[in-house]
């Protein structure tokens, strides 16, 4: 690593300075980097090790065409959230839940979309209660949370357990525990063993629906039956065949494991913020969301004719984000880059992907909100399929890019898609005294946004 320039402090001691500091000044820190070191790749010190970011599109597409045996994903997971010792090790070594998100339960959406319709609705109901006469405040990212594991297990296991208290409070539960992981990662690696696995919580939670399942499978003899339930339980148990004798364990670790993943509590606090702080655009989305609801109905056709809204969730995230850092990979191999840099084995990478999303390389006005953005770009000729969120594009890293391109992000988007569209027709919201974006807080690459504001809700009459 001696002949990749350092961000920050290099010596024995001095470099553990510069380690705290990037706890808290992560997008700073990297930015530095960014700027200094353009399209090439840099070193900073973080507690315990050196991690390496790199820019530019040829370093990048270095990363995303490379073999899982240089330049592992998984090990990376592993190391950062430590999942060998909070979900268990068999996640990692046989993750057949990744083709379960990227296939049946993917497929499943324009059939299922109804059920997370309704829970949109009803979670909405219970807990945004606002009324046409008044003005109700709202702490965002705590009702985000229980909003988002209500509608996602809807669509995951279903009713009843979807709205059940104890069972949504596991799940946020699981979530802290993972996001605890830089506290896991500085334990001795003798004492990680002793860290108690986060799921089996949920277990009495999700163990009676498997057992149900697999005694439905033995009493008709046939995976299928009436009324066989198309779930995430279905999806997993049937690609899992007879791999495992735990398949009951095992099965409510991938669904913890999956609701991680899938509860984009970010993504849907952001947006929320920034169309709070800027009711001027709500009118062109909201007539956009109303025109492709009369026509198609709640449905996921809908939300595939709601381009606007889907530049606006693009753009503010490409402001925000969910991490400094993406695309990270743990080195497998001694890697050498198309420029000849050597990164050896052991090593973490990542792409600086807060910089490179506020780069005018890539954007013009980068550092502007433009909510249409994406949305105008597809009106010129020939480009009307192309700035999706979901979509790939070398410019726009939130979801990674590769083969390990988040499996999930079509849900995401269609799931945040109806969530925005619910509010957009549903209520009026803005931030009280009229305040912009409220900042967010970081912890290393990880950013979370602001964990106390309040966002107004006023019920919008019925049209």
């Amino acid at each position: 690593l001696n002949a990749i320039p350092t961000v920050g402090n290099s010596g024995i001691f001095s470099s553990y300075i510069s380690a705290k500091r990037f706890e808290d000044h992560a997008p700073e820190i990297i930015l530095e980097g960014y700027r200094k070191y353009p399209g090439r790749a840099f070193k900073i010190p973080l507690p315990g090790r050196w991690g390496v970011i790199v820019s530019g599109e040829k370093m990048i597409d270095d990363i995303k065409k490379a073999s899982s045996l240089d330049l592992s994903f998984r090990a990376s997971v592993n190391e950062d959230l430590q999942t060998d010792y909070t979900l268990g090790i068999i996640a990692r070594v046989d993750p057949y839940h990744v083709p379960v998100v990227r296939s049946p339960l993917t497929r499943a959406l324009p059939a299922r979309f109804h059920d997370l319709r309704d829970e949109i609705v009803a979670s909405f109901a219970d807990l945004v209660p606002a009324k046409e006469s008044e003005w109700i405040k709202v702490p965002m990212l705590s009702t985000v949370m229980q909003i988002i594991s209500r509608t996602t297990n809807r669509y995951f296991v279903g009713l009843p357990l979807c709205r059940n208290k104890d069972y949504n409070l596991n799940i946020q539960y699981t979530i802290d525990a993972f996001t605890g992981a830089n506290t896991l990662r500085r334990y001795p690696g003798f004492l990680k063993p002793s860290f108690p696995l986060v799921w089996p919580a949920l277990k009495k939670h999700l163990g009676p629906l498997i057992r149900e399942w697999l005694a439905k499978e033995e009493e008709y003899g046939t995976r299928d039956w009436p009324d066989k339930p198309n779930n995430l339980i279905t999806w997993l148990l049937e690609e899992a065949g007879e791999r495992d004798k735990n398949i009951v364990s095992d099965t409510v670790s991938r669904i913890t494991l999956v609701n991680f993943a899938a509860i984009h509590t970010t993504i849907f606090t952001n947006s929320i913020y920034y169309l709070a702080a800027s009711p001027q655009i709500s009118a062109p989305l909201r007539e956009e969301t109303r025109a492709a609801v009369e026509e198609f109905g709640w449905t996921k056709a809908a939300m595939g004719k709601m381009v606007k809204l889907d530049s606006f969730l693009k753009e503010t995230q490409r402001l925000s984000g969910i991490s400094a850092s993406t695309l990270n990979r743990m080195v497998l191999r001694d890697f050498t880059f198309s420029d000849g840099t050597v990164v050896p084995a052991g090593t973490i990478i990542g792409v600086a992907t807060h910089a490179f999303h506020r780069d005018e390389a890539h954007y013009e006005d980068p550092e502007t909100f433009k909510p249409f953005r994406f949305s105008d770009m597809r009106e010129q000729k020939g480009e009307a399929l192309k700035h999706q969120m979901a979509a790939v594009d070398p410019s726009y890293v939130l979801f990674g890019g590769g083969r390990n391109m988040c499996p999930g992000r079509f849900f995401a988007v269609n799931e945040i898609k109806a969530l925005i569209a619910h509010i957009l027709l549903s209520y009026d919201i803005k931030f009280e005294d009229n305040k912009g974006v409220p900042p967010p807080s970081w912890n290393g690459v990880s950013f979370s946004p602001n964990r106390s504001a309040e966002v107004m809700f006023r019920k919008r009459a019925a049209v």
